[in-house]
């Protein structure tokens, strides 16, 4: 999956930015408002969003604020024209990763891009069909986001990170909201059934994938 989301309302200057992204193989949604391109950040999952900040709706300094309280952790690169001291600021307390000022060199985005993913994708965890988004904390199966729950969610990363060793009691006790040894082996056993997954008990210690 290397999908990016391009937030730009200037036609001439996106066209110019999606060719230089198509033509280093990733793929591209592209967005001219930033209402438009919160929806689009919720129902998919990209690699880096780029967001020019003076866009209709919502500019995308908010929209990064919205993304950063979601728990949206992908690295974002905004594009502007505002150049003072207290727009770059702003920016970056908003939870921005990178600042490029425009005009730019598509080249120069294009390095930028390759040095955020390269580092995000570096950092992600893969195990057979699975892999953990390290960023985000998230799972995907076969490159679909998976639905689980926190809870189960964190159950699952956390004995994928430590296979093939077992994760002991105490540590996954630590991940739920009231626990017990039910409410553990109720988790385990959900996970198991919606993902058809050999998780063991180890007796006296834990649990860990077979």
């Amino acid at each position: 999956m290397n999908k990016i989301l391009l937030l730009e309302d200037d036609p001439i200057l996106a066209k110019t930015i999606l060719k230089y992204i198509k033509l280093n193989n990733y793929s591209v949604d592209w967005v001219k408002n930033g209402e438009e391109a919160l929806e689009y950040c919720y129902n998919n999952r990209y690699i880096i969003y780029l967001f020019d900040i003076n866009v209709p709706s919502l500019n995308g300094i908010d929209l990064l604020k919205s993304l950063r309280d979601y728990g949206d952790k992908t690295p974002t690169i905004l594009i502007s024209a505002l150049v003072d001291i207290s727009s770059i600021t702003k920016g970056f307390v908003a939870g921005a990763d990178d600042y490029l000022k425009k005009p730019f060199d598509p080249e120069e985005l294009i390095v930028r891009i390759k040095a955020k993913t390269e580092f995000m994708q570096k950092s992600n965890i893969i195990f057979r069909d699975f892999e953990i988004d390290t960023i985000n904390n998230k799972i995907l199966l076969n490159g679909v986001e998976l639905n689980l729950g926190i809870v189960q969610n964190n159950i699952l990363i956390t004995l994928i990170k430590n296979y093939p060793n077992p994760v002991i009691q105490d540590t996954l006790f630590e991940l739920l909201e009231k626990p017990s040894n039910l409410a553990l082996r109720v988790n385990i056993s959900k996970i198991k059934k919606k993902l058809n997954i050999n998780i063991k008990n180890v007796r006296g210690v834990g649990y860990k994938i077979i």
